[in-house]
C-alpha cells in the first residue's frame, strides 16, 4: 500500500511538472508580430576597417532560441548520410527534439568542422562566419516542398567550408539540388579575405528548386540587411562580384517576374517593395555622410565606402543605436522640465523622458490617444526584444584559432555586455546551452541578463547611468585584454602547443561569462534597490 502510494504521489508529481513544462514554440510577441523586421546584419569588408579585418554580425530580433553551444567535429564512413532538421529555432536545449522534425537526409562528408551553433549557426573554427535577416519575398516563390531551411543552410556550410566563396556555391547547389523550402532570406558570408551578401528564395511551384544571388561587399565598402532584399542589377559578366542560381534567368522569365530583356534588378524582381527603410538609411548615411544619401530616394546603394574606416567598437555602437537625439527617435517629443525639491539643492528644474524607445506597442497607442501624433514607430537597431547578437571579427594576420572572434550578447544589445567567443574556444558555460525564452528559468544564462534589462526599462532615464557604464566598461576589459590573449595563443601554437591554446581561449572565455553574468545579477539588486525608493 506505502508503495502504491508512493507511485501514484511521483506520477501526479511527474504530470504537474510535465504540465508545467510545456509550452508553444510559436508564441508570438505582440510587440514583435512582424517577424519581417526581425534582425540586422552589418558588414564591413578588410579595407573599410581600421585594422584590416573583415566583418559581419546579427541580431536575432524575435523569439527565437537563446541557446548556443560549440557544435563538434563530426566524422562519417563512406555512404553515411546526415539528417535536415526543420524546427530547431524552437528547442529549449541542444537534446530537446520536441516539435523538430527530419524532413530529410543528404550525403555526409568524411569531417566536418566545429563551429559556433546559436539559432542561426554563425563561425566555425576556420574563420567562416555567417549573419542573417528574414527578407520574405514575394509568397509565389515559397515552395514547402523544398527540404532545406536557412538555418540547416548556415550548419552545413560552417561544417564544410572554410572560405566565403566556397560557402555561398555549396549553400547555391544544395538549395537548387534539394530544394529551398524556406521564406526570403538574407545571409552575410564572411572569411578572413572578404564579405559576401546573399539573397536566396524558393522556386516557386513544382520541382523545389532555388532562386538566389550573392555580390560581394567590395573591400573597401561596408553593407547592411535589415529585412529587405537588397541586391539591385546583377552584372551576369563580374563573375568576382556576383554569384547565382544556374537558371536563373530562365526561371524568371518563366514565372513571370523578369521580361527577358530589361536590367535584371533583383530585388524588383523577388520583392518589387523599395529596397531600404531606416535602418539601411541610418547606417549607410551615418558611415558615409559625404554621400548625401536621401531616405526619400527610390534606392540607396548596395554598399558605400566609409568616410572615415570602420572599428569593430564602432560596429558594436550601431548595434546599440535606437537614433537618440536625430529625427528618428521615438521620444523626441515625450520629455518635459519639471521642479524638484531637494533638502539640500533645494528647489530646481529638471527635464526627465520617463518613456524610453524601448516601449511597448501598447504604451505608444496610449501616448497617441491621449496627443495624436506625438510618437511614432520606428525600428531602430537595438531593440527589446533581441533574442541575442553578436558582432564576428575575422583576422588573416593571426591563427584561426585566435582570429576569428564573435562578440556576442544576450537580449538586448542597448543594454547587455558583450562575450568574446573565439574560434578556437571549445566549449561554453553549462548555462548557455538552455534557453530562455520559453519560460522563466535561473539556470539560463539569457535571463542573468534580461531581468535586470528589463528592470531597467522602467526608467530607463534613470537606470541607463547604472547600466551603460558597465556596458563600457567590459568592452574595455575585452579590448585592453585582447592583445594578451592574443600574444599567448599565438605563441603558444608557434610552440606546438595547440590544444594548449585552446584550453586558454576556453578558460578566458568562460571566465569572461561568468564575470558579466555575475555583474547582471548585482545590477538587478542595484536597479531593484533604485525603484524601491519611489524613484
Amino acid at each position: 500500500m506505502k508503495i502504491n502510494k508512493l507511485l501514484l504521489a511521483a506520477t501526479l508529481f511527474f504530470s504537474v511538472n510535465m504540465a508545467f513544462c510545456q509550452y508553444s514554440p510559436y508564441y508570438v510577441n505582440p510587440d514583435d508580430s512582424d517577424y519581417t523586421e526581425s534582425c540586422t546584419s552589418i558588414m564591413v569588408g578588410k579595407g573599410a576597417s581600421t585594422d584590416g579585418s573583415v566583418m559581419t554580425a546579427h541580431t536575432c530580433d524575435s523569439n527565437y532560441r537563446t541557446w548556443l553551444e560549440i557544435a563538434q567535429r563530426k566524422s562519417y564512413k563512406a555512404g553515411d548520410t546526415e539528417p535536415v532538421y526543420w524546427g530547431t529555432l524552437h528547442n529549449e536545449e541542444a537534446w530537446d527534439m520536441r516539435n523538430v522534425t527530419e524532413k530529410g537526409r543528404i550525403p555526409a562528408v568524411s569531417e566536418t568542422y566545429a563551429y559556433l551553433n546559436t539559432a542561426y549557426p554563425c563561425m566555425n573554427e576556420k574563420q567562416l562566419a555567417i549573419g542573417e535577416t528574414t527578407i520574405t519575398g514575394k509568397d509565389t516563390l515559397v515552395n514547402k516542398n523544398g527540404l532545406f531551411p536557412i538555418e540547416e543552410l548556415e550548419r552545413i556550410a560552417l561544417q564544410r567550408c572554410t572560405t566565403a566563396r566556397d560557402a555561398v556555391k555549396l549553400i547555391g547547389k544544395l538549395a537548387e539540388l534539394y530544394g529551398y523550402g524556406d521564406s526570403g532570406e538574407c545571409i552575410t558570408i564572411a572569411d578572413k579575405k572578404e564579405v559576401w551578401h546573399l539573397e536566396i528564395f524558393g522556386s516557386g511551384p513544382g520541382k523545389p528548386s532555388s532562386i538566389w544571388v550573392a555580390q560581394r561587399i567590395p573591400d573597401d565598402h561596408i553593407g547592411i540587411s535589415a529585412n529587405i532584399p537588397r541586391i539591385s542589377v546583377v552584372n551576369f559578366a563580374d563573375k568576382d562580384k556576383f554569384m547565382y542560381s544556374t537558371d536563373i534567368r530562365e526561371r524568371t522569365k518563366r514565372l513571370g517576374l523578369w521580361d527577358g530583356t530589361s536590367d535584371f534588378v533583383f530585388w524588383k524582381i523577388v520583392s518589387g517593395s523599395k529596397p531600404f527603410s531606416f535602418r539601411e538609411y541610418f547606417v549607410l548615411n551615418s558611415l558615409a555622410p559625404s554621400l548625401g544619401l536621401k531616405l526619400d530616394s527610390e534606392e540607396l546603394p548596395f554598399s558605400v565606402k566609409p568616410d572615415k574606416k570602420v572599428s569593430v567598437r564602432d560596429v558594436m555602437a550601431l548595434y546599440r543605436q535606437t537614433y537618440e537625439g536625430t529625427e528618428f527617435d521615438q521620444t523626441k517629443n515625450l520629455s518635459v522640465e519639471i521642479t524638484r525639491r531637494d533638502p539640500v539643492k533645494g528647489e530646481y528644474k529638471e527635464k526627465i523622458r520617463p518613456i524610453s524607445n524601448f516601449m511597448s506597442n501598447d504604451i505608444r497607442s496610449l501616448l497617441n490617444n491621449i496627443k495624436p501624433g506625438v510618437t511614432e514607430r520606428i525600428r531602430s537597431i537595438a531593440v527589446i526584444q533581441c533574442a541575442y547578437s553578436h558582432i564576428i571579427q575575422l583576422r588573416d594576420w593571426l591563427p584561426d584559432e585566435v582570429g576569428g572572434v564573435a562578440y556576442f550578447a544576450f537580449d538586448n544589445p542597448a543594454q547587455s555586455p558583450r562575450i568574446p567567443i573565439y574560434s578556437g574556444t571549445m566549449y561554453l558555460p553549462k548555462s548557455f546551452g538552455i534557453c530562455g525564452q520559453l519560460r522563466y528559468r535561473e539556470d539560463a544564462a539569457a535571463w542573468s541578463f534580461r531581468e535586470s534589462n528589463r528592470i531597467a526599462t522602467i526608467n530607463w532615464d534613470r537606470t541607463r547611468n547604472l547600466v551603460e557604464p558597465q556596458i563600457k566598461k567590459f568592452e574595455e576589459m575585452i579590448f585592453n585584454q585582447a592583445p594578451l590573449v592574443e600574444e599567448t595563443v599565438v605563441k603558444l601554437i608557434k610552440e606546438g602547443k595547440t590544444q594548449e591554446a585552446k584550453v586558454f581561449l576556453t578558460d578566458y572565455t568562460n571566465n569572461f561569462a561568468s564575470q558579466a553574468m555575475q555583474r547582471w545579477q548585482e545590477l538587478k539588486s542595484e536597479l531593484w534597490t533604485i525603484f524601491a525608493r519611489g524613484m
